[in-house]
């Protein structure tokens, strides 16, 4: 394109001779008419300058200015004025800015400015407005309405907005993305005094309380700079009238009726404490309440209820309602809102006698509390007023004492006599989850269409099976037509950064998307060369050995894709956990020699770490791999006949403050073992795997990156990929790092033996900070059980030496532990938690060289190595001998006797006499007493066993 252009409305976009790839705004020549005024203006990238230059057009000038500013953004879309760096981002604003200016109707300005590869910085608003003039005030209110609809560009554009707004003078409708916005612009000291004096305020408040997900300045706590949060303000404005307060408090208790996480309540619910509802207000929503301290996270149902019990207190609160009320709350799992609102009922019995007949069929919903204690304080209660309740309730009751653990049948018999309803005797029958089938992921896409959906719809970073459909697709059919599929990638990712940036791979792969820019031509071959051929260092972590891993294939698929030396991929798993069936490798591999194509070396590496050396059908495919005659087919011939290929043992050091060994991260120390078949053939990324990195405890923080794609690097060598798991797992555990036990689902359905690792990694995960990851923890320990993999007396003896050192709080013990027995693996439980518990309540343990070593022994499937190093762990002194049971166990006594009165467990566990025997009232003695009567009176029962 010339670079003025020749005035006319159909000339070029201004760029000069040096327009394409490397193109630069240098060159432009002085404009020559308005329009390459303009052109060259937004060229530049001066946003500030387009108004100004757009206000001589006229509507013809406009129109061919359009027609220019379309061609320019489309040369900047495919690529083109990449250098600088920046420029591409100062053209994008500045087109902007113009097309606003040059637009006749709302529906194409929205579609405009709404654009993704407009994406405006938050001046340009402003800019944008200028550029519009002053439009009709309908034209400009349809306008402010379509953009306020799409939430990310509401958001972006509220400076925008607002003016369309204000000359309009019509009122836009609240939408998620407008509230987010303005929330954004008004947030600060002065925030009361901005929402004083903003018109919208009403409105736009109710809307903002009505959210399902209020922007992050709404949600923030109260505490610090409370000048500046939005409960505080709402208050102030509800006592100046501003607002009204009836209309607040319906909108807060409206949303807390609805429900959801803390944060998306919060506004809500500091909002409502702040202004104090007094009685009246509290008697016209009683029923609201209600629903929310029975529904509501702890903190507002913990409100709710508060507000409640004043109404009750005060006998301002109908009978009827308490009893709804008190059956929502006993339903909760919190123990501290049951035990208020069994208080509550209590005294409000003491007034009010003649009330028993309705609230104590309410208490019985407390009958089936998984606490023992509050069993017995229900229970207690209801014997207390039986007498002034019919016979008719009475039996009922009886009915509902059904639900009372063992412990308290007997007291329950004595209070309801014949009433009391006897369950029929039935034997005990494990309950776990059903063994996980092997699972076949769906062929790869066989058209362009079906994969650039795969690849533009699916999180492929996040979902392993989805990741290695597609690449394998994008290999195969870049192999058939790398022309037409190079098209299809240019078109579905119209502006993508790494075409636009030169940079972008220079030191990461970005996932399949360096594969795209191999594809399209665009991938600088130096760093790819580099990349694929890079190894670890020997104090690499072990979270960058695994990542490295796919890098490799991703660099290797970068250079090769759409050549004839990748004609598919030889690693593309055949199960959903990563894995390969051996006759289909030996398949591929037969391809690869009919092709005369050599196995690219990191695909090929790969493909052995995922074939399935265990399968019914290794040794037949051995025997086939051999008789290929190639070099690939003789390694994959050797490696399916070796029983470990490769393998890790793992030992954790013993906690010393002085050495700074406190954390768990600290004093693991995961060693792989060597491998010289590993380290001879395999590529430099791989080669750790042979045992080249050091046995030493390292800190890292790849606590994240590339999780998701780490369990199907290694699916047939579990123990491995568990000691790899181990450091992410510790973090979880004495750290704050979150969704870390997410790739145990793999790791129990994957093959290969169980040792010690797979244990550590289980325990490690029982005793996560966040409850969801010790739900998946839970999960991951009855699949293993249903599979019949778990040894439960060696899990225990981990958990035990976990929790002796405080590695591993008793009450996520507790909390997983009860959470598993809940499913009906009551059994499971009890084997895992009565090889816990001595240790745990200070009795002695094997501490001797020799009853170490024969405890290892009978664990065969461990290495040499790794029996040694636990043997001189178990050795060393420990922190927990000191003769006294760990603080906060009575949790785990708590779970272990309901498990042994469900499932009849009998044996004798050392040192529980001596806390059930202590004349005391804490919970550790109470459960203590629970768990001995419960082993005792079950005696004549055979011993359980797992189903």
């Amino acid at each position: 394109m010339g670079a003025g252009g020749t005035g006319e409305p159909g000339g070029g976009t201004g760029a000069g001779s040096g327009s394409g790839a490397g193109g630069s705004p240098v060159g432009v020549r002085p404009p020559g008419s308005p329009v390459d005024a303009l052109l060259a203006a937004v060229l530049a990238g001066a946003s500030g300058e387009v108004p100004a230059l757009l206000a001589p057009l006229d509507a013809a000038g406009r129109r061919a200015a359009l027609r220019r500013l379309r061609g320019l953004r489309a040369e900047v879309r495919d690529g083109k004025w990449t250098e600088p760096p920046h420029v591409p981002s100062r053209i994008r604003s500045a087109l902007y800015v113009a097309g606003a200016g040059c637009l006749t109707t709302p529906e194409a300005a929205a579609s405009w400015l709404g654009a993704r590869d407009l994406s405006a910085r938050e001046e340009d608003g402003p800019l944008a407005l200028a550029a519009l003039g002053d439009p009709d005030p309908e034209w400009a209110a349809d306008l402010a309405r379509r953009l306020s609809r799409r939430r990310a560009v509401a958001e972006d554009s509220y400076p925008l907005l607002r003016g369309l707004v204000v000359r309009s003078g019509y009122a836009v409708p609240p939408t998620d993305g407008y509230v987010t916005g303005w929330t954004r612009h008004l947030t600060g000291d002065r925030l009361v005094e901005r929402l004083r004096a903003d018109p919208q305020t009403p409105a736009l408040v109710a809307h903002a309380l009505a959210m399902a997900e209020p922007p992050e300045q709404l949600a923030r706590p109260v505490e610090r700079r409370p000048e500046a949060q939005w409960p505080p303000a709402l208050a102030a404005l509800v006592g100046e009238g501003v607002l009204d307060r009836a209309e607040v408090l319906d909108a807060c208790v409206s949303r807390l009726v609805r429900g959801g996480p803390l944060r998306s309540l919060r506004l809500a619910l500091e909002t409502v404490r702040l202004l104090a509802p007094e009685a009246a207000e509290l008697r016209a929503r009683v029923p609201d309440w209600i629903g929310i301290a029975a529904d509501a996270p702890s903190p507002v149902a913990g409100y709710a209820q508060d507000l409640l019990s004043e109404l009750a207190s005060a006998g301002a609160l109908p009978v009827g309602a308490l009893a709804e009320l008190t059956t929502g709350v006993l339903f909760r799992t919190e123990k501290k809102l049951v035990r208020a609102q069994l208080a509550l009922v209590g005294h409000v019995l003491e007034r009010e006698p003649g009330a028993a007949g309705e609230l104590l069929p309410a208490l019985t919903e407390a009958f089936g509390n998984e606490d023992t204690e509050l069993q017995e304080r229900a229970l207690a209660l209801v014997g207390r007023h039986l007498a002034d309740v019919p016979p008719e309730v009475r039996r009922e009751l009886g009915g509902a004492a059904a639900l009372l653990s063992p412990a308290h049948r007997r007291a329950a018999q004595g209070l309801f006599g014949a009433d009391l309803v006897r369950e029929a005797a039935l034997p005990y029958e494990e309950i776990l989850p059903p063994v996980p089938e092997a699972r076949r992921p769906a062929p790869p896409a066989t058209t362009v269409e079906e994969l650039v959906a795969e690849l533009v719809g699916q999180e492929l970073a996040e979902d392993p099976v989805m990741f290695e459909r597609a690449l394998d697709g994008l290999v195969r059919l870049a192999h058939r037509d790398r022309a037409g599929v190079a098209a299809a990638v240019r078109e579905a990712f119209p502006s993508p950064g790494w075409e636009q940036e030169t940079h972008s791979f220079t030191h990461e792969a970005q996932g399949i998307h360096v594969v795209l820019a191999g594809l399209v031509g665009v991938l600088n071959p130096t760093p790819a060369d580099f990349h694929r051929t890079k190894g670890h260092g020997a104090d690499s972590c072990l979270h960058q050995a695994l990542s490295g891993v796919l890098d490799a294939r991703l660099w290797e698929a970068a250079v090769l894709v759409g050549t004839d030396a990748l004609p598919f991929l030889l690693a593309a798993p055949t199960r959903l956990t990563g894995g390969i069936d051996p006759p289909v490798l030996v398949e591929r591999l037969r391809g690869y020699r009919d092709a005369d194509v050599e196995p690219a070396p990191a695909d090929l590496a790969q493909a052995l770490l995922r074939v399935l050396r265990g399968d019914p059908s290794a040794g037949r495919a051995a025997e086939e791999a051999a008789s290929l005659g190639t070099p690939a087919g003789d390694r994959l011939a050797a490696w399916l006949r070796e029983e470990a290929a490769v393998g890790a043992s793992v030992r954790l050091l013993r906690r010393d403050d002085e050495a700074a060994r406190h954390s768990l991260e600290d004093r693991l120390v995961v060693d792989v073992g060597e491998h010289q078949a590993v380290r001879a053939e395999f590529p430099p990324a791989f080669q750790w795997l042979g045992g080249a990195l050091e046995a030493t405890p390292r800190r890292c923080h790849h606590w994240s990156e590339g999780r998701a794609q780490w369990a199907p690097v290694l699916p047939a060598d579990r123990e491995l990929l568990a000691a790899c798991l181990l450091p992410t797992l510790a973090h979880g555990v004495d750290g704050d790092a979150r969704d870390v036990t997410e790739p145990l689902t793999a790791l129990v359905e994957a093959d290969g033996p169980v040792g010690r690792a797979v244990l550590l990694a289980l325990a490690f995960g029982l005793g996560c900070v966040d409850a969801d990851d010790r739900l998946r923890a839970v999960d991951a320990v009855l699949v293993l059980a249903a599979r019949g993999e778990l040894d439960a007396r060696r899990l225990g003896g981990e958990l035990a030496r976990l929790v002796a050192e405080g590695s591993v709080k008793p009450n996520r013990l507790a909390d997983a532990a009860r959470t598993a027995a809940d499913t009906g693996a009551y059994g499971t439980v009890w084997a895992i938690l009565a090889a816990t518990l001595p240790r745990l309540l200070g009795a002695a343990e094997p501490t001797t060289a020799a009853e170490a070593a024969a405890e290892a022994a009978e664990a065969a499937m461990e290495s040499e190595t790794e029996a040694e190093s636990e043997t001189e762990e178990r050795a060393e002194p420990r922190t927990a001998a000191t003769g006294r049971p760990v603080r906060g166990l009575g949790e785990v006594l708590s779970v272990a006797a309901d498990c042994v009165e469900r499932c009849g467990a009998r044996e004798e566990v050392p040192g529980l006499d001596a806390p059930a025997s202590e004349r005391s009232s804490t919970r550790l003695v109470v459960q203590a007493k629970r768990l001995r009567n419960a082993l005792r009176q079950r005696a004549d029962q055979p011993p359980t066993q797992t189903a």
